[in-house]
C-alpha cells in the first residue's frame, strides 16, 4: 500500500477541487470529505500499527491524527512514512567493501590499532564492522573554526585542482561566496578539469536554476539528490542528503557543518555571528571520503568510478598523525551506524564527555548513556545555541534539560551568534567532527558523513576550542532553569511530543 494513501489523497483534491468548483462549498461536500479522511486516517493508523515502529511514535501519530486530522494528514506524507528503505536504496549497495579489504590487508595496520589502546581499539572495531570503513594512520588533519578560515582553505585547494573536484552538499546558496565558488568551478573545467556537484533537492530547493544552468553549461555536472516531483507521493521525500563534502584530485578533502552560503561566513541577517567547524584532510583517509561520494553519485546517476584514477593507492607514508576514520551513516545502512558510535564513545568514556550540537534531541539510548555517564562522575557537558534556528526543534531539545541537570550533565548556552558545530569529544584523545546532529533525523533518516579522530592533534585543538567556547556561553543552572514560565513550559512540551517525528 506504498502509494495507494498517496494516490487516495490526490483524487481527493481532486474530486473537491472540482465540485466546489462547480457548485461551491456545501454540507456534502464537507461530509463526504470528512468521511474520505477520516477512512484513510484509520488505514494509515492501522499501517503505522503494523510497522512496528517505537511505542512513543506510534502513539504520537496516533494522538496527532485524532487532535489534528487534516494536519496530522499532510504532515504524515512529508515526514512520517517508513517505507522499507533497503527497498529504497537498494542501488546504494552496489560498492561494497573493496577499500577496507584492500587498507585492512596492508603491512603494520593491525599492529597500529593495537598501539592505539583498548579504548580507541574497541571504537575502530565497531566503525570497521558497521561502516565497513578503515582506519588510517598516514593522515593529516586540521580543525577550521570558523566560514572564513573553511571557506579561505576550499578557495585556495579548489585552484590547485588538476584533475577533477567532487562536492556534495545539503545547501547550496546563489548568493557571493555560492557565487565566487561556481566562478571558481567554471575556471577549472575550462582548465581540463572534472567537476561533479551533487545538491539536495529539498535542501537546495531555493538555488536558482540560473546557478544550475551556468554549470551545466560550462560543462560541470550537477545533480540533485532525491529529485522531488509530487512531494506527497514521494516515498523518498524524508531520506535527505545533509553530508557536506568536497573531494579533490583524491588527496584533498573537506567536510564539516558548513554549507555554501554568506550566512555561514556570518553575513546572515538573522544570527549575524556564524559558530561552526570544518575539518580538512590530506592523505589516505580522503579515498574512504571519495568513495562515500562516489556511492552518493552512482544512486544518483547511474554512473560508477570505482577505478584507481579516483581511489588512489600511492599515498605518502607519513606517520604520527594518530588514526583517522571516515564513516557514512544514512538510511542505506542495516545499522544506525554513527548513533551506536556516539553511544560506544559515550559508554566507554573514562573521564570526560564534551558535546556540541545545535540540534539536541536525543533518543532514549543516548539519554540514558549521557545520564548514567554524569552520574558516574564523569564530566560531561553539553553545548547549544542560546538563538533559535529552528523552534520547534530548540523548544523540544529544552525539555531534557532538567533530567540532564539532576543527573549531573553541566549544560552551556552559546551567547555570540549561532552555534552550529557538530562535535563529540571524550577523555580530550578521541574526537567526532562532522554533519550529524544528536537529534532523531540525523540518526534515522539523513545521510551523514563524520569524521573519527584518535589521538591526533586535530582532536586536542577541537578540546582547546571548545574550552573558548564555554568562555562565551552561559552555563544553565537548574534552579534558574525550572523557573520558566507556565505558557514557555506548555509549549515546550507540545514540540517534545512532535520529537519523534522530526
Amino acid at each position: 500500500m506504498k502509494n495507494v494513501v498517496g494516490i487516495g489523497l490526490l483524487i481527493l483534491m481532486l474530486v473537491s477541487t472540482w465540485h466546489f468548483l462547480l457548485n461551491g462549498v456545501d454540507g456534502g461536500l464537507i461530509f463526504y470529505s470528512s468521511l474520505i479522511l477520516t477512512i484513510f486516517l484509520v488505514i494509515i493508523g492501522f499501517n503505522i500499527f503494523l510497522e512496528n515502529r517505537d511505542p512513543i511514535q506510534t502513539i504520537t501519530w496516533l494522538v496527532i491524527f485524532c487532535a489534528f486530522p487534516f494536519i496530522g494528514f499532510i504532515f504524515y506524507f512529508l515526514f512520517g512514512r517508513n517505507f522499507r528503505k533497503d527497498r529504497i536504496f537498494r542501488k546504494k549497495y552496489f560498492l561494497d567493501k573493496q577499500t577496507f579489504v584492500k587498507i585492512s590487508g596492508e603491512a603494520g595496520y593491525n599492529e597500529r590499532i593495537m598501539e592505539m589502546g583498548e579504548h580507541p581499539q574497541q571504537l575502530i572495531t565497531l566503525a570497521n564492522r558497521l561502516g565497513n570503513s578503515p582506519v588510517s594512520f598516514t593522515t593529516e588533519t586540521r580543525v577550521l573554526r570558523n566560514g572564513e578560515e573553511t571557506f579561505s582553505n576550499i578557495i585556495e585547494e579548489l585552484k590547485k585542482a588538476r584533475h577533477h573536484i567532487h562536492l556534495e552538499y545539503y545547501i547550496v546558496r546563489d548568493d557571493r561566496i555560492g557565487g565566487l565558488l561556481k566562478d571558481i568551478l567554471i575556471q577549472k573545467v575550462k582548465e581540463g578539469v572534472k567537476v561533479r556537484f551533487l545538491y539536495d533537492a529539498v535542501g537546495s530547493w531555493k538555488l536558482a536554476r540560473s546557478y544550475i544552468d551556468e554549470l551545466k553549461n560550462a560543462g560541470a555536472e550537477m545533480v540533485a539528490f532525491g529529485p522531488l516531483h509530487l512531494p506527497l507521493l514521494n516515498n523518498k521525500f524524508n531520506f535527505r542528503n545533509h553530508r557536506k563534502i568536497i573531494v579533490i584530485d583524491g588527496s584533498v578533502g573537506f567536510i564539516g557543518g558548513l554549507n555554501i552560503g554568506d550566512e555561514y561566513l556570518g553575513q546572515g541577517q538573522k544570527f549575524g555571528s556564524w559558530r561552526d567547524t570544518h575539518l580538512i584532510i590530506k592523505g589516505e583517509a580522503v579515498r574512504t571520503l571519495q568513495l562515500i561520494f562516489l556511492q552518493d553519485w552512482y544512486y544518483s546517476t547511474n554512473n560508477s568510478f570505482l577505478s584507481d584514477e579516483y581511489l588512489m593507492t600511492g599515498m605518502p607514508n607519513h606517520h604520527g598523525y594518530g588514526g583517522v576514520q571516515l564513516i557514512g551513516g544514512g538510511p542505506d545502512s542495516e545499522w544506525t551506524i554513527i548513533k551506536s558510535i556516539f553511544f560506544k564513545m559515550i559508554t566507554s568514556a573514562e573521564k570526560s564527555v564534551w558535546i556540541a550540537s545545535p540540534y539536541f534531541v536525543p533518543d532514549d539510548n543516548i539519554l540514558q548513556a549521557l545520564k548514567v555517564a554524569a552520574l558516574s562522575g564523569l564530566d560531561v557537558r553539553l553545548l547549544v545555541p542560546k538563538n533559535p534556528d529552528k523552534r520547534i526543534v530548540f523548544h523540544a531539545s529544552r525539555t531534557y534539560f532538567p533530567e540532564l541537570l539532576a543527573s549531573g550533565v553541566r549544560i552551556f548556552q552559546y551567547n555570540e551568534g549561532f552555534m552550529h558545530s557538530k562535535i563529540i569529544i571524550v577523555d580530550d584523545q578521541m574526537a567526532s567532527i562532522g554533519t550529524t546532529n544528536i537529534d532523531m533525523r540525523s540518526f534515522h533518516l539523513n545521510f551523514e558523513v563524520n569524521a573519527f579522530l584518535y589521538r591526533t592533534e586535530s582532536a586536542q585543538q577541537l578540546v582547546n576550542d571548545y574550552m573558548e567556547d564555554i568562555k562565551v556561553s552561559k552555563e544553565v543552572k537548574i534552579d534558574e532553569f525550572s523557573k520558566r514560565n507556565f505558557g514557555l513550559k506548555l509549549l515546550e512540551s507540545t514540540c517534545r511530543l512532535l520529537s519523534p517525528l522530526l
